[in-house]
């Protein structure tokens, strides 16, 4: 199973805009990534209209739709699927790594992404691999590098020495 790593901080601070950001780089250096987002007010990826939608809309609790190149699920859940399910569940070996996004309680390591103050995120040192800020911080734990969020060529060197991935045949 692929190792987790999670991104949290509060809404709109960047964390979106880090990964999108930082998975081109894993990819150059042969990361194979899936993502995970926790959205905690709800979501709605399906468009009103659509066959999907329609056959949503009429009772079905599982809509798979499915293309030459893609594959995308909709599915009612009794309750909110945490990320080590998602994990054994759906990406299982598809994956080297998987950044997630959300899920500060969880006990993955993490990357602290903040605007203005360490302590705007109630979350351990235990497992904090990072903090990334646009501004000078004050107050980080010892030993936790602090990185602006431009240095993606750094962040991504500091997942890559973390999670040094795979080489040779995956099995």
């Amino acid at each position: 199973m692929p190792p987790i790593l999670c991104f949290v901080g509060r809404s709109n601070s960047g964390k979106t805009t880090l990964i999108e950001r930082v998975i081109p780089e894993l990819v150059k250096e042969g990361y194979r990534l899936a993502t995970i987002k926790h959205a905690g007010h709800g979501f709605n990826l399906d468009t009103e209209g659509k066959d999907s939608w329609r056959h949503k809309r009429a009772g079905a609790g599982m809509v798979i739709v499915t293309s030459k190149g893609s594959l995308a699920m909709f599915t009612d859940v009794e309750e909110e699927v945490g990320v080590e399910a998602l994990r054994e569940r759906y990406v299982r070996d598809s994956a080297d790594l998987i950044l997630a996004e959300g899920w500060k309680s969880e006990g993955y390591p993490k990357i602290v992404v903040v605007r203005d103050h360490v302590g705007e995120v109630d979350v351990s040192a235990e497992g904090l691999l990072a903090i990334v800020s646009n501004k000078p911080l004050a107050g980080a734990p010892k030993g936790v590098p602090v990185l602006d969020p431009d240095d993606v060529a750094g962040i991504a060197a500091l997942i890559c020495r973390q999670f040094p991935h795979r080489s040779g045949p995956r099995v």
